[in-house]
Parts: C-alpha cells; structure tokens; sequence
C-alpha cells in the first residue's frame, strides 16, 4: 500500500517511523510519503493561508498551494482522497478494513480553519472525523487513520489472526487478558485461562467480551444483539 501525506507539518510525522509501522516500511508492505505543502506556494514568503470572503474568524489554507500538491503525485487521479475533518463521517473499525483493501491513499490536513471548499470539490474523495471534538490540525487524526489502516495491511502484523480477535470485530470490546506471573499483588489469572481446554475458553472470551461491551458500549451491543438476530 502507498500512503501520501500533505501537511504544513512535516514534522509532525515522527511517530510514523517507530514500532510497527516503521518495521512495515522497511519490509516494503506500506509506503508512506510526507508532502510538505508550503514547498507548492507560489508566494514568495511560502505562505498558504488567507482571510475567508464574507468575513469571520481564522484564516484559510489557499487552495492553489494544495491543489498542485495533490496534482504532483504520481497516480492522484486514482489514488483514494481523504480529507481529515470534524465535519466528515465518524472513523470506524469497519471503515479501517475497508480503506485497508486500496493501494493508493492520499491524505489532505488541513490546519486553522481548514481549506478552501474548491479543493474538497475537486479533488476530495472523503471527509473522515476521528470524533465529536476539535483539535488544531489535520495531522494527529491523519496519524490515527494511517496507524489503524496499515496495522490491516496483510503481513504487518506478522500474525494477520491478531487483527482479527479485537477490540470492534463483531461489534464487541476486546475481552480481559493476561500474561506473567499467575499471581500479581494478590490477583490471580482466571483458573478457566489455565485449563487448557481451548473450548472453554473460547467460550469465556466471548462471554466476558459480551459482558464489557453491554456495560461500556450500550450502543455497540444493540448492534451485536442485531447482528444474531
């Protein structure tokens, strides 16, 4: 998969380049190409932000610096165009999967009081939210979306079972686990772990998954209880 990245922030991007994702890039499985926007302005000072027609509050990301910036990459025109907003569809687990099946994503950040509409009309596939708040830029959500994506890209993982036994699959919370020692601070691991019997314990996961999900997620559990029915 081959991500794209465009930001006034560049810099903002160092998380990308740890753990997993890091480890995903150098087997070659993702691709992920940071786009400084300010190097496509026009203006001799770099600037990419103006004051909105019609007065108001903030100011605007200019749409030509964006514009040939997206136009820049190879492949855009087929390439899926998303654009980190609070006004977009809410982020899902299931719009994760299937966002992980395209080979080409390009990701617009906005910043301030975001961009020109001329852009989201001409070049935007998708508005995505990551939640019911504002933050000041488009780059941790941008990060949040990569992040929860690639991890779905075949052999990232390592283990593509683990992406698959979650937090979400099925609309249900993940159940409780645990790992050395048997005995912490007087807690000790649930006997049915121990047992061997993988039956049971199959059974137990799903039951305490149930259980933490109609507690936590009212509204996810109506959608597993619809789910069954």
């Amino acid at each position: 998969m081959r991500i794209d990245v465009l930001t006034l922030f560049p810099e903002s991007f160092k998380p990308l380049e740890e753990s997993i994702l890091e480890r995903a890039r150098s087997s070659g499985k993702i691709e992920i190409n940071i786009i400084n926007i300010r190097d496509y302005s026009k203006d001799k000072h770099k600037k990419c932000d103006d004051y909105t027609f019609g007065g108001g509050p903030g100011m605007l990301m200019m749409p030509q610096p964006i514009y040939d910036s997206i136009t820049s990459i190879d492949g855009f025109e087929t390439a899926h165009k998303i654009y980190l907003s609070p006004r977009g569809k809410t982020y899902s687990q299931m719009r994760a999967k299937e966002l992980a099946t395209f080979d080409h994503l390009i990701f617009l950040c906005g910043h301030y009081e975001g961009v020109d509409q001329r852009i989201l009309d001409l070049l935007i596939d998708e508005e995505i939210s990551i939640g019911d708040y504002v933050l000041t830029g488009g780059e941790l959500p941008a990060m949040v979306v990569i992040d929860s994506v690639s991890r779905l890209v075949s052999g990232v993982l390592g283990d593509d079972e683990s992406a698959e036994i979650e937090s979400f699959e099925n609309e249900l919370l993940e159940y409780p686990q645990y790992t050395k020692p048997r005995e912490f601070n007087g807690m000790s691991v649930p006997e049915i772990l121990l047992s061997g019997d993988h039956k049971k314990i199959d059974n137990w996961r799903l039951q305490k998954s149930i259980e933490i999900t109609k507690e936590r997620r009212p509204d996810l559990y109506e959608k597993y209880l619809n789910k069954k029915s």
